[in-house]
């Protein structure tokens, strides 16, 4: 018994070093962002999706193409624009012929969603019907095309970056399409000290070199870990409390009834619990702890706690509330 402990403890040792061979790689590329990337390390722990918003420059897709690169997995990009359809992402059946027969079939023609790490580059730059097609991919992980299921290659990873809606040529995403993202990662700019580096950095001749650190077989196992972790039932009440406390029809909140529309339901709960056992595990610990809650909560509650008009015009935002709230319910 004492040797399979031993072996499960090797094995587990071994594989989040591998974690942080991977936070190696990207920052080979990628100048300072330290919190995004390892919020995009625990989206894939907690084997959900990620939509990360920024001005355009600061290395959103460069980002998501470096994480894909030091993972030994299939990787497409997406460029969404007005013009999209749906078939652009799902695929589309084409005609071909039987060179023996002589009959003509009509043959699935599978599109660029069939890969194990998905870019949707600038996704609220297509109308919401185009946006509807990733609906199906991203909860069920397959796709239905003439009333046939194909399902899609596991690990299956959808990372989306979008501009601030309030640029010209945007789309909103459709609230239900937003929830299927686990979370939703703001971009701030670099600090002085990073931006200068990152001239440095991008304008010379050298060109660093990324390699592939971790597996598909690696990101499985780790995934069935991260539900391993242990959490405490006194936490897993403290995040029912929390998410209860988001909805203003059920609260006694004075200020979530004052600044929230709408609140987060029972998903909200399930995903930070999940990816706070995913940042615990990324730390090599095999328990949550509160502030393991607390740095994932904005964001996993950014999109799912919708601040209504009188906020909007206040400029209270979905993090506002998020920090009241954790302020005010203690563990």
């Amino acid at each position: 018994m004492n040797n399979e402990l031993v072996k499960a403890s090797e094995e587990i040792t071994a594989l989040t070093s591998k974690i942080k061979d991977l936070k190696k790689e990207i920052g080979k590329v990628i100048v300072g962002q330290e919190e995004t990337v390892e919020q995009l390390l625990i989206t894939f722990l907690a084997g959900g999706h990620a939509l990360l918003e920024g001005v355009p420059g600061l290395a959103k897709t460069l980002m998501i193409r470096t994480l894909a690169q030091a993972i030994d997995l299939k990787f497409k990009r997406i460029q969404f624009t007005p013009d999209l359809m749906p078939s652009d992402i799902i695929g589309t059946e084409i005609l071909e012929e039987d060179q023996t027969t002589g009959k003509k079939f009509f043959k699935f023609s599978k599109g660029p969603i069939f890969a194990n790490i998905i870019l949707a580059d600038e996704i609220n730059r297509t109308p919401p019907k185009t946006q509807s097609a990733l609906l199906e991919a991203m909860q069920e992980f397959e796709v239905t095309y003439s009333g046939k299921t194909y399902p899609l290659e596991k690990p299956f990873f959808l990372l989306a970056t979008q501009n601030p809606i309030e640029q010209s040529g945007t789309f909103p995403l459709p609230e239900a399409q937003q929830d299927r993202f686990l979370f939703y990662i703001k971009i701030g700019y670099p600090t002085e000290t990073e931006e200068t580096n990152i001239l440095k950095s991008t304008t010379g001749g050298k060109k660093a070199v990324v390699n592939s650190v971790i597996s598909g077989e690696d990101i499985f196992r780790l995934q069935q870990l991260v539900r391993e972790v242990f959490i405490s039932d006194e936490l897993i009440t403290y995040v029912s409390r929390l998410i209860r406390t988001t909805r203003p029809e059920t609260t006694n909140n004075t200020y979530v009834k004052e600044w929230v529309g709408w609140g987060a339901g029972p998903r909200a709960g399930q995903a930070l619990i999940l990816t706070a056992k995913a940042r615990a595990l990324q730390e090599g610990r095999f328990s949550v702890t509160p502030e393991d809650l607390e740095k994932i909560a904005l964001p996993v509650l950014r999109h799912r706690v919708i601040v209504n008009f009188k906020a909007e015009a206040e400029g209270i935002t979905s993090d506002d509330v998020t920090r009241e709230l954790l302020k005010s319910i203690r563990p």
